[in-house]
C-alpha cells in the first residue's frame, strides 16, 4: 500500500513539474481537434488535401461548398478575405469550448503525420493560438520591424495554417469586418503584431517548422525522408518533421512533387500505394458501355514509320465503333500513308475527320479544334492526344489510361484529369514528360526524373508538363475550360502553352510508368527524298528499324544458333523481312541506274571487273553507311560465331544488288570472290518472282536451288568456295551482295 502511495505521488509530482504532454494521460484527445478548410469547389489539389486527410483519420470540415469564390486570385495579389468571413460564421455557431481548431488551405497542402503528433506539438508550443511561419513577409513589407524578433527560426506570420482553441479563434476573427477580396494575411499579421492583442490571445508562431512547413522561400530547407516504410518532408535548417506541408505562394509545382510521395503515397518498400487503389476494369462492361474516344492523330513534320503507326492503331484493344477519330496531317508527304489508311480502315470507326495541309491550319489552332470537336460532341468522354511520332507498343494502352482515370466515378480521392503514358527515347533520359520547371517556365529535372524514366520508381506522378501522349477528360474540357484555347501563346510552343494553361487552372497532369507503353521517335535526321525513306532510319531509329526489317526469326535463331549448313562451311540463316527486300529492291528499281554488265566499271577502283553483273552499288543511292552498320549488327555476330576466333570489322568493298533476267544476265559464271567472307541475301522469291536461280559451290557439288526470301548465305570468299550463279529461267531475280572483309 505505501509503494501504491508513493507511486501515485510520484506520478502526481511528475506532472506537476513538467508540461502536460509529458503525461499521456493529459493530452488533448483526437476528437477534440477539427480541421477546417475553405474549398468553394473540388480541385485535384483539394482532392489530394482530402486524401492525405482520410490516410490520417482528421475530422475535416468544409466551408464555402458550391459558393462563388470572391476572395480574389491572392496567389498573385492580396486576397482571401471569404475565408475570414466563412471561419467566423461557422464558429459562432460552435460551443465546444474544448475544441482545437485546425484551420488550413486545402488546394496545395498534405498532411505527412496524424493528428496525435500534431496535437502533442501544440501543446509543446504552450500557446492558445499558433500560426505557421515564413521567412518571407507578405502582403505589406512596411510592418517588417513590427514582428517580434526570435532567437531562431522564420519570424513573419502565414495565414494558410493555424491551430488554437475555439474561444481564443473565436477572439481572433470577431473583429473581422473586411471585403471578401481583402487579405486575410494582412488581417491575421496585424492581430499578431499588435502586443496586447498577441498577448490577449496567447498567440505565436511555430518558428521552426515543426508543426507547419511553408514552402515558399524555404525550397533548400526541405528534402523528402524515406524511413522504414514512410515518408516525411524534413526541415534539414531546423531539423524538424513538420506535421503538415504548405506550397503557398509560388510552390504549386513543388507541392506537387512532394505530394507524389508524402503521406506514404510511394515508398521505397511499397513501391505506389494508391496507384491500384479503385481500379475500374473495363473487362466489367459489354462493349456497348465502353466510354466513347476521340483520338487526335497529329502529324505536324517528316517521321518515319508512318505506315507502322497505323498498323500499330489498328491493332489498338478498344472497339473501333467507340472510336473516333480526329486526323491533322500538315506534311504533304504523308498524304499517301493517310489516304491509304483511311481508304481501307476508315470505316472501322464511328467517324473520321481529317485536315489535311491544303487547309493550312497552324498547331495550336488545329489542336484546340480537336479539343473543341470533343468539347461540343455531348457523346465524346475523351480526347486521346497522339502525336505521329509516338511508338505505341502497348496494345492495351488507351483500356490501361482510362481504367486509371475511371476511378473519378468511383472515388472522390483518386481521380487524374490528364494521364500520359511515359514514352522515352531509346538510349536516353529523353521523355514526355518534365518532372521540373525552370524559373523560366523551360525543362529542369527533378530529383526523382532518372529513377522515374529508369523504372527505378513505378506509379502514377504529378507532373508539370506532358507531351506527345495523352489522355484527357472531356467533361474537364465542359467544365474547367470550357471555350479555352488551350494551346495560344505569343512566346510559348503550343505544347507548352498548354501545360502552362492547365496549370493555371489548377488542373493536375499525371504520367504513369506502371506499364512499358513504348517509345518516341527520332525525326531530326529523317530524308524525304528516296522512295522508301525508312531504310535510312538505322542509326537515328535502331529498335524501329530492326523492327521494321528484321527477320522475326532473327533474335531466336542468334540465340539458339538455329542456323543451316546447306554446303559444307556454308551457313544459311534468315535476315531481312519482306517489307526490307521489297523495300531494297524496289528503292533499286526506282534509282534505275543498272550497270551494263560489262568488264569495264568506273564504279570502282581500277576499272575493271572481271566478273561483271548487272547491278546498282549501295554507294550509288548513299546508302553504304547503313549497310555497313547492318552489317555490324547483324551479320558480325553469326560470323563471329560460325568461324570461331575470327574477328570481323565487317568492312567491306563492295556491296551491291545484282538483277538477273533471262534475257539480260540469267547467270553469272564459276569465280572467287574478293572477300574474306561473302554475304548474299536473296531479296525475292523463287517460285513466285521467279523461276531457277540459285547458287553452286564447284568444289563440293552442292547447290541451293530455291534461295529463301530475306535468308543470307554466308561462304568463305578468296581460296575455297569456288562457286557460279545458276540460270534464272523466267521472272527476275534480285540478290544483295556483300564482299567483306576484302
Amino acid at each position: 500500500m505505501k509503494v501504491s502511495l508513493v507511486l501515485l505521488f510520484s506520478g502526481f509530482l511528475v506532472c506537476a513539474l513538467f508540461p502536460p504532454t509529458n503525461c499521456a494521460e493529459q493530452r488533448v484527445p483526437e476528437d477534440k481537434l477539427l480541421v477546417v478548410t475553405v474549398a468553394t469547389k473540388q480541385t485535384d489539389g483539394f482532392r489530394r488535401f482530402l486524401r492525405s486527410a482520410k490516410h490520417f483519420n482528421y475530422t475535416v470540415k468544409v466551408l464555402g461548398q458550391g459558393e462563388k469564390w470572391t476572395g480574389g486570385d491572392y496567389m498573385s495579389a492580396p486576397g482571401g478575405g471569404q475565408k475570414v468571413r466563412l471561419l467566423k460564421e461557422a464558429l459562432e455557431k460552435m460551443k465546444d469550448e474544448d475544441k482545437i481548431i485546425l484551420f488550413i488551405d486545402s488546394f496545395d497542402l498534405v498532411f505527412a503525420s496524424g493528428p496525435k503528433e500534431l496535437l502533442k506539438k501544440f501543446q509543446q508550443a504552450r500557446h492558445k493560438v499558433v500560426f505557421s511561419s515564413e521567412s518571407l513577409i507578405w502582403p505589406d513589407r512596411h510592418l517588417e520591424d513590427k514582428h517580434p524578433h526570435v532567437r531562431e527560426g522564420s519570424r513573419f506570420l502565414g495565414s494558410g495554417a493555424f491551430i488554437g482553441y475555439l474561444p481564443n479563434i473565436k477572439e481572433m476573427v470577431a473583429d473581422w469586418t473586411g471585403e471578401d477580396k481583402d487579405s486575410d494575411q494582412l488581417f491575421f499579421t496585424k492581430i499578431y503584431i499588435n502586443p496586447d492583442k498577441r498577448k490577449s490571445i496567447n498567440i505565436t508562431l511555430d518558428n521552426k517548422c515543426r508543426m507547419f512547413q511553408n514552402l515558399h522561400g524555404a525550397l533548400d530547407e526541405v528534402l523528402l525522408k524515406f524511413e522504414d516504410g514512410r515518408v516525411r518532408v524534413r526541415n534539414v535548417l531546423y531539423d524538424t518533421l513538420p506535421v503538415i506541408v504548405h506550397g503557398n505562394g509560388p510552390t504549386k509545382l513543388q507541392i506537387n512533387y512532394l505530394g507524389n510521395y508524402i503521406p506514404n503515397a510511394w515508398t521505397f518498400e511499397s513501391g505506389c500505394t494508391v496507384c491500384h487503389e479503385d481500379l475500374y476494369s473495363l473487362t466489367a462492361l459489354k462493349e456497348s458501355e465502353y466510354p466513347l474516344v476521340m483520338i487526335g492523330i497529329f502529324i505536324q513534320q517528316p517521321t518515319p514509320f508512318v505506315t507502322v503507326f497505323f498498323e500499330r492503331l489498328l491493332k489498338l484493344q478498344y472497339p473501333k465503333k467507340k472510336l473516333k477519330l480526329f486526323i491533322y496531317n500538315q506534311e504533304a508527304h504523308h498524304e499517301r500513308q493517310v489516304s491509304s489508311f483511311l481508304q481501307e480502315h476508315g470505316s472501322l470507326y464511328q467517324d473520321v475527320k481529317l485536315i489535311g495541309p491544303e487547309e493550312e491550319m497552324d498547331e495550336a489552332a488545329v489542336r484546340n479544334l480537336g479539343f473543341d470537336m470533343c468539347r461540343k460532341d455531348k457523346d465524346c468522354d475523351y480526347f486521346f492526344s497522339l502525336d505521329i511520332e509516338v511508338v505505341l507498343k502497348n496494345e492495351n494502352t488507351l483500356k490501361i489510361l482510362i481504367e486509371q482515370n475511371l476511378q473519378v466515378y468511383l472515388s472522390i480521392l483518386n481521380c487524374h484529369p490528364v494521364l500520359a503514358p511515359m514514352i522515352t527515347r531509346t538510349g536516353r533520359l529523353w521523355s514526355n514528360f518534365w518532372g521540373a520547371l525552370s524559373a523560366e517556365g523551360y525543362y529542369a529535372r527533378s530529383e526523382d526524373y532518372v529513377d522515374i524514366v529508369q523504372g527505378r520508381r513505378l506509379g502514377v506522378w504529378n507532373v508539370p508538363y506532358v507531351s506527345s501522349v495523352y489522355l484527357m477528360k472531356a467533361g474537364l474540357l465542359r467544365s474547367e475550360l470550357k471555350d479555352y484555347e488551350l494551346f495560344n501563346s505569343h512566346i510559348l510552343d503550343p505544347d507548352m502553352a498548354y501545360c502552362h494553361n492547365i496549370r493555371n487552372k489548377g488542373i493536375f497532369m499525371y504520367v504513369t510508368n506502371m506499364h512499358t507503353f513504348g517509345r518516341i521517335l527520332s525525326t531530326e535526321k529523317y530524308e524525304t527524298s528516296y522512295l522508301h525513306n525508312d531504310l535510312w532510319q538505322i542509326f537515328e531509329n535502331p529498335m524501329d528499324w530492326q523492327e521494321r526489317y528484321i527477320h522475326e526469326n532473327y533474335t531466336h535463331m542468334i540465340k539458339d544458333k538455329l542456323i543451316e549448313t546447306p554446303c559444307p562451311d556454308v551457313y544459311w540463316f534468315p535476315v531481312f523481312n519482306d517489307v526490307a527486300c521489297d523495300h531494297i529492291v524496289e528503292e533499286m528499281e526506282h534509282f534505275g541506274k543498272w550497270s551494263g554488265g560489262g568488264n569495264a566499271d568506273t564504279r570502282i577502283q581500277g576499272g575493271y571487273e572481271n566478273v561483271p553483273t548487272i547491278d546498282i552499288h549501295m554507294n550509288q543511292i548513299n546508302y553504304e553507311k547503313n549497310w555497313q552498320q547492318f552489317l555490324v549488327e547483324y551479320i558480325a555476330p553469326i560470323t563471329e560465331k560460325m568461324f570461331p576466333g575470327y574477328y570481323t570489322k565487317a568492312h567491306f568493298d563492295l556491296a551491291f544488288v545484282v538483277r538477273y533476267k533471262p534475257d539480260e544476265q540469267p547467270s553469272l559464271k564459276p569465280h572467287h570472290d574478293a572477300s574474306t567472307f561473302t554475304i548474299n541475301l536473296a531479296l525475292n522469291q523463287v517460285g513466285l518472282d521467279y523461276q531457277g536461280g540459285g547458287c553452286r559451290f564447284l568444289r563440293y557439288n552442292c547447290s541451293i536451288d530455291a534461295p529463301r526470301k530475306g535468308w543470307a548465305l554466308m561462304h568463305p570468299g578468296r581460296l575455297t568456295h569456288y562457286h557460279e550463279g545458276l540460270p534464272t529461267t523466267a521472272g527476275v531475280r534480285y540478290i544483295a551482295v556483300s564482299f567483306v572483309d576484302p
